[in-house]
């Protein structure tokens, strides 16, 4: 199959079509070409600052374009990639894969049908000490991970009140839709996505709720309490069919200190990686010479996560071949963990996905 030397992209969004990293695409042989949204104020701007054509209609884009990236809240997603791969375009859908887990099956059997293929933008697994922590996964330096202790915690770090990020309808949940994905996607990929059969899980909502929430930043304009009716926290652990665990911390708010951190033991070594400063430290132990404990400080270069996930979702458009990382099928494991997350912090127990 014949290469495109440059692929012409659109962006779907809901008032969220100038939030995405579109500046990045024409550095990477692609073409932003058009863009949909309802809110027109967001199209004027879209179309100003990048010369694309816009589009109220998602039909009219799907038209002009090679592929799509789907950028919109959470509960459009399914609308979007859906229509898209059933217009046989390529797409990027935004994490999570979508707000309930039927909706993200829903979207991996339209992908699966499709001629085209679905990738999902866990940008993370992009950030350079992530792909060396992978390698070493790889060559077995570890020999077998037994638990990933994942943490994504801000002190205060809820999105404003009031926009979709807190509305349980349209996100599907609070942080951990948000945030915590991103610790659970890293946790499985780290394991090589095993199957997952117990989680154990508790949410919380401590902060967003109260009118006297003390912060000192928010994403766009607060709107309060009133706004808010999802979780600010959680905490769950998971059991593996091969055994491994998973520990996770979750929180928008909390009254500790802030941690984006990964802590991995294996049988034969370990490592931390702060994904907030993008440092990996590896931990081994030895009895050659004398009984010795090792800790090796990884360096990497600094690049973007963001316009490296598009590069390689684009060099896959460019090859007309699905990309071997960020698939669908991991989004769906990813939402149904989030499902089971919830669903046993509701029932007050462990939930059995065997």
């Amino acid at each position: 199959m014949n290469e495109r030397d440059t692929v012409e992209v659109g962006i779907v969004g809901l008032g969220t079509i100038g939030q995405y990293h579109a500046d990045q695409l024409s550095a990477l042989d692609a073409e932003l070409v058009a863009g949909v949204d309802v809110d027109a104020d967001a199209r004027r701007a879209f179309a100003e600052e990048y010369g694309a054509s816009t589009f109220e209609d998602a039909a009219a884009l799907y038209d002009a374009v090679d592929a799509v990236i789907v950028t919109t809240p959470n509960r459009f997603h399914e609308e979007y990639a859906v229509g898209a791969l059933e217009a046989g375009l390529d797409v990027l859908v935004e994490k999570p894969l979508a707000h309930s887990v039927e909706s993200a099956e829903r979207i991996a059997a339209a992908a699966r049908a499709a001629p085209g293929f679905c990738m999902v933008g866990f940008n993370n697994r992009f950030r350079r000490p992530v792909r060396v922590l992978r390698h070493y996964l790889d060559a077995d330096r570890f020999g077998d991970l037994t638990h990933v202790e994942a943490a994504y915690v801000r002190r205060r770090g809820i999105p404003a009140r009031g926009s979709w990020f807190t509305s349980e309808a349209i996100a599907g949940g609070g942080a951990l839709v948000d945030i915590g994905v991103h610790a659970v996607d890293l946790a499985l990929y780290f394991l090589g996505f095993p199957d997952v059969t117990e989680v154990s899980g508790v949410t919380r909502s401590n902060f967003g709720a109260r009118d006297d929430y003390a912060f000192v930043d928010a994403w766009g304009e607060d709107g309060g309490p009133e706004g808010f009716d999802v979780e600010d926290s959680a905490s769950a652990f998971l059991r593996c069919a091969n055994g491994a665990t998973v520990s996770l911390e979750v929180a928008w708010a909390a009254n500790r200190p802030d941690s984006d951190t990964y802590y991995l033991r294996g049988t034969d070594g370990g490592a931390r990686l702060d994904r907030g400063n993008e440092e990996l430290t590896l931990y081994d132990a030895s009895t050659g010479g004398d009984n010795h404990l090792l800790d090796a400080d990884v360096e990497t270069r600094r690049t973007n996560p963001h316009q490296d996930e598009q590069r390689a979702f684009l060099s896959a458009v460019r090859a007309g071949e699905a990309p071997g990382t960020n698939t669908v099928d991991e989004g769906v494991a990813v939402q149904r963990v989030l499902d089971a997350i919830y669903r046993s912090a509701a029932a007050g127990e462990a939930i059995r996905l065997d």
